[in-house]
């Protein structure tokens, strides 16, 4: 076995045990860096075939855009994912058949294509390199798709900020124009009115106490007693 052959297995294996990890991982968040492992893995299969500009467009694209902002999202909106697992092994026999019978099926359709054998490399392809040879390729003979595909695109980035951009109930703003509009008397108004509940009376103060050392006060005289008698 080759050092090339050993390579494919070895990212083969990682490749499958991040697909399996991502689909049975409790956590979305580990999903999520499960699903950018099996794109490196994925990416290094393609080095290996020597198609580099799949290899680093997988990983620009995928790993560096798509799975960035996906992680952002998930971590942002903290989804609660035992909701959404729940009663996934009840149908994970059936999962796994379905499975199964997809990749029997893309195996009888590609099995011929296997067999056969690739022509070889021009000289001026060898020259140029894949990655050339694709620009030229996409950008001289096929412009007109590549510019309907960026279109497309396009109008579904806008279709999709439509559809989430809607008007919060519950949110507060302020309209810059009417707060350049406003005038001194829009903002304060003195208003004079009638007090409705007349004002509380005023405790009466407690008489002072004496100073240390004086002789305390006389009481103040009280009337004088009545004497009555015979004359």
């Amino acid at each position: 076995m080759d050092t090339i052959t050993a390579l494919f297995y070895v990212f083969s294996s990682v490749l499958l045990f991040a697909a399996f990890r991502v689909i049975t991982a409790r956590s979305t968040v580990h999903a999520a860096l499960f699903l950018v492992l099996a794109f490196f893995s994925a990416s290094c299969i393609w080095m290996l075939l020597r198609a580099e500009f799949l290899a680093i467009t997988l990983v620009l694209v995928y790993v560096g855009a798509v799975m960035v902002l996906f992680l952002f999202v998930v971590m942002m909106l903290d989804i609660n994912s035992d909701e959404f697992r729940k009663g996934f092994w009840q149908h994970m026999p059936l999962a796994g058949l379905v499975g199964a019978l997809i990749a029997l099926q893309m195996a009888l359709v590609l099995s011929r294509g296997f067999d056969l054998t690739a022509p070889p490399a021009s000289a001026r392809a060898l020259e140029l390199g894949n990655t050339k040879m694709l620009g030229i390729e996409i950008y001289t003979q096929y412009l007109y798709p590549l510019q309907l595909a960026a279109v497309l695109l396009l109008v579904a980035i806008v279709a999709a900020i439509a559809l989430t951009l809607r008007e919060r109930k519950d949110s507060r703003h302020m309209d810059a124009g009417q707060q350049v509009r406003a005038s001194k008397a829009d903002r304060v108004r003195i208003v004079k009115m009638q007090p409705t509940v007349e004002a509380p009376s005023l405790p009466k103060a407690p008489p002072p106490a004496p100073a240390a050392g004086a002789a305390p006060a006389a009481p103040a005289p009280g009337p004088a007693p009545k004497t009555g008698g015979a004359a």
